[in-house]
């Protein structure tokens, strides 16, 4: 096996794509595509682009729904991923996006009220955390705001339930993953991990 070093522009190289649905100031919704989230317990660490308005909404108005599409939804994802609600569009984005303030509506999917928090579920998103930021800081070179959101709610969709647990069956969730910004769903199981809780389908 031989190596090489290489510089890689960005290092995503399989990670979730989740769609954040948070609150304008105007009291619009707004829905970004990211893929910088991870779970440890209870809460969700979230990376976005501090320029955007995903960061502005998380330290303002700190609710927000991670909603985790199918790799189904890449197409919608896809079309809202040039868009965004900030105005001005940041000095840093006016190359490649515009300004939109109806996410919902360009990526063709369906808002649906939440339980606990005031942002909307995506409905058509096999998996949706809500969720309340509980602390929200700027990565070491100021570039990303990092946002631990304690969950409080989990939506999921019946069909990838075991039935009569809480347990998602990870043989019929698939995430659509962001591997070196190119989309991508998974395959057939290859093992699991000691610590699974997951009980069998009979």
């Amino acid at each position: 096996m031989t190596h090489v070093t290489i510089e890689p522009s960005i290092l995503y190289v399989g990670t979730p794509v989740a769609l954040l649905s948070t609150l304008n100031e105007d009291g619009t919704v707004n829905l970004a595509p990211m893929s910088s989230a991870w779970a440890l317990g209870d809460v969700v660490v979230l990376g976005v682009g501090e320029p955007g308005q995903t960061a502005a909404n998380l330290r303002d108005r700190p609710e927000v729904v991670i909603n985790y599409p199918s790799p189904a939804q890449w197409k919608a994802v896809e079309r809202i991923a040039r868009l965004t609600a900030r105005y001005p569009v940041p000095a840093s984005k006016q190359a490649r996006f515009r300004h939109s303030r109806s996410k919902f509506g360009a990526a063709g999917l369906t808002p649906v009220a939440s339980e606990l928090v005031t942002p909307p579920r995506v409905l058509e998103c096999p998996i949706q955390f809500e969720a309340t930021v509980v602390q929200a800081d700027l990565d070491a070179k100021g570039n990303f705001l990092i946002a631990q959101a304690q969950v409080l709610r989990v939506h999921a969709l019946k069909d990838i339930v075991i039935p009569n647990t809480n347990h998602i069956d990870p043989a019929l969730w698939s995430p659509l993953l962001y591997t070196f910004r190119h989309y991508f769903g998974t395959g057939e199981e290859l093992g699991e991990s000691f610590r699974t809780e997951t009980p069998r389908r009979r």
